[in-house]
Formats: structure tokens, sequence, C-alpha cells
């Protein structure tokens, strides 16, 4: 019986933000999946855009992380064993300062600390608002900085769809009278924080915020 071939890379061209011998951070466009069954995912377009770790334990570059298929942002990458090990422990101990930002509707306090639970389980997430501007359709948009304290599926978008004030272009969890059609979700991962596994260095990566938030809000 004949080997299947091996399947061939996602030939997609990534921007990557940061690299090391031991970890990568890339910008992760909207419409692709991180990894998963389909072809077109970030996971099988790495290899062709991340240099080959020269360490012993190389291996194949993966994803320590995931972004919802809709958002943008800063994805982190392990280029080793040991540092894709040692990311995923970071990130299970919460020792991964995440930032994002996102675009809501309606009128918001200045700031809160979401705790709603998501399927049924414990859930944080911290939201202040930098910037309203008013919308004619929407009547306030806003533009939120978030800091997710746990990593719950659609955590963001379920906490701020919550408290009456979903995502802009969120089609999911957004209420059916302000959906926006063809403009993407406005939730973008901004920056990681942390305390670099093997160098012991203080990296705070980021990914700056499209044009389409600018748009919106002139002077960011």
């Amino acid at each position: 019986m004949q080997d299947a071939p091996p399947r061939k890379n996602f030939v997609f061209k990534l921007d990557v933000l940061f690299e090391d011998e031991y970890l990568a951070a890339i910008h992760k466009p909207a419409g692709l999946l991180v990894n998963g069954n389909s072809f077109k995912t970030i996971a099988n377009a790495l290899t062709q855009n991340i240099t080959r770790s020269t360490l012993s334990d190389v291996t194949k570059p993966q994803p320590v992380h995931r972004l919802d298929f809709p958002t943008t942002g800063i994805l982190l990458i392990g280029k080793t064993s040991s540092s894709i090990r040692a990311l995923n422990t970071l990130f299970k101990n919460r020792a991964i300062k995440k930032t994002y930002y996102a675009v809501t509707i309606g009128v918001m306090q200045p700031e809160d600390l979401i705790t709603t639970t998501v399927d049924g389980k414990t859930s944080k997430s911290k939201y202040k608002v930098l910037q309203t501007v008013d919308s004619v359709r929407f009547k306030k948009l806003n533009l939120v900085q978030l800091e997710p304290f746990t990593g719950r599926k659609h955590q963001l978008r379920k906490h701020l769809s919550g408290i009456g004030n979903p995502i802009l272009g969120d089609k999911d969890y957004g209420f059916e009278n302000l959906i926006l059609n063809g403009k993407g979700l406005y939730l973008h991962a901004y920056s990681l924080q942390f305390t670099h596994p093997f160098t012991n260095e203080n990296l705070y990566l980021k990914d700056e915020l499209p044009k389409r938030f600018k748009k919106l809000f002139k002077d960011i």
C-alpha cells in the first residue's frame, strides 16, 4: 500500500512581528482559522514564514493559543518543543497579560469588571472606554481596551454582548437590528506581555490597530 503524499504547506504570507530562536509572534488576519481540520490555517502557513530554529529540539512551529476566526491581532508561536511546553504553561498559569481593543455599540460605563460565567465556567474580563463617538445608525460607538483574566471561548464577545454592548460586526453575539455586514468583527488582539521563559527578558509584543479602527476614531 502506497503512503499518502505529504500534505503541502498553505502558501500564505504572514507578517512576523517578533522572532528569536525559541518563539515568534505573527499578525493573524481576519477570516483565517488558527488551526484545525481545514487546510487554510495559520498553522499550515507557519513553516514558510518562520525561520527554522537552530536549537536541538527544533520542531514544526505551532501556535500556542487561539484567536477566533474573525478576530485580528497578535498570535504567539513556539519554535522548539521546550518553548511550546513553556509557553503553554505560561498561558495555563495566566502569566501572559493579553490586551485587546474592540469597538462596541451603545452607552457604557467608563470602566468595569465583568464576571458573568461563560458556558457555566468562572470568567473575568476588564474593560475601559478610551473614546466615544456619535453614530447615526448605532447612536454611540466606543473604542474599548479589554483585558481578559480567563480564557473562555468567545469570552470577550459574550461578556460585552451580555452587558448590552456587543462588538461592532459581531454576527454571532450582536443584536439583530445592529448587525454591521461586510466590515468584519471589530476585535483586535493588541499586545502580549510576559517574561521570556528562556532569556528572562520582559517582552511586550504588540500589533498595531487596524486602519478601520483609526477611521472611526481619528485621534488614536
